[in-house]
């Protein structure tokens, strides 16, 4: 029996949806979106969460009344496999990003979260 490298939730409506994001992130972006290099910083550096990360604040502010609700935390958790308390540092506490996969399963657990289906 072969098994599949992706998650069931993740269905074809957030593959199409991730791949429409993409398609607008290749496309110029305005200043606002762009991320500031400060006078004299080296590249490669890890960005840390603040007014140089405007699409993860973008995202926070959308995760943020999904989350409102009581044990929505602990469901996101649940899919990310990370306690509730992380999930809040990332959301609420704005101190903190997730890595890059579970990025992603961010935005795949919002779409099927406002599509209406159970993520988890």
């Amino acid at each position: 029996m072969r098994v599949s490298p992706i998650h069931p939730w993740f269905g074809v409506a957030v593959m199409e949806a991730l791949l429409d994001a993409a398609e607008k992130m290749a496309q110029p972006t305005p200043k606002k979106t762009r991320v500031a290099r400060k006078r004299g910083a080296r590249g490669g550096r890890t960005l840390r969460p603040g007014k140089e990360t405007p699409l993860w604040n973008k995202l926070r502010a959308q995760l943020r009344p999904e989350l409102q609700k009581y044990g929505q935390q602990v469901n996101l958790g649940r899919v990310l496999g990370l306690p509730r308390q992380r999930i809040n540092a990332f959301v609420t506490g704005g101190g903190q990003m997730p890595d890059a996969e579970r990025t992603l399963q961010l935005l795949a657990w919002l779409m099927s979260v406002r599509q209406g289906k159970r993520p988890s």
